[in-house]
């Protein structure tokens, strides 16, 4: 009878080892499709670095959650540029410069939005330290931040 009871417990204790195993790895894969970002949660350098390098991205595509501007007929230059208010991406067409998303800081909210297109956009976000604009405008092919006139 003892050593029954020894194989019964080890088959016990292998079966909850390779059930935890399995389950850890469900999560772990169900983790990374869920917040997109393989390997953990991203810092503010590394977001504020991605919205500063271009990349030209089909027209159209938006990213969740974000207020959006129709699509233009033909992909364009898209750009992220990111203030103390918010965060936002413009798009250069041929028809002009144009607000394809944005999205307010923590703590701020969208007081004006000028999305285009045209020769130049802008959105203010509002906060506790006062307002923030960003003013976006095509040079060449580009979107470009540029000072209010």
């Amino acid at each position: 009878m003892g050593r029954r009871s020894i194989l019964v417990a080890t088959g016990w204790v292998a079966t909850a080892a390779v059930a935890t195993l399995i389950g850890l790895g469900a999560i772990r894969l169900v983790g990374e499709s869920i917040t997109g970002t393989p390997g953990g949660v991203r810092s503010e350098a590394e977001i504020e670095r991605a919205l500063a390098s271009p990349e030209p991205t089909p027209s159209g595509t938006t990213a969740a959650g974000t207020a959006s501007a129709a699509p233009t007929a033909s992909p364009g230059f898209r750009r992220g540029f990111a203030i103390e208010g918010g965060t936002a991406v413009a798009e250069c067409a041929a028809d002009g410069v144009r607000l394809v998303s944005w999205a307010p800081a923590q703590g701020f909210r969208v007081r004006d939005v000028d999305r285009g297109p045209d020769d130049d956009v802008e959105v203010t976000f509002e906060g506790p330290g006062g307002e923030h604009e960003l003013k976006v405008r095509c040079i060449g092919s580009e979107p470009v931040a540029v000072a209010d006139d």
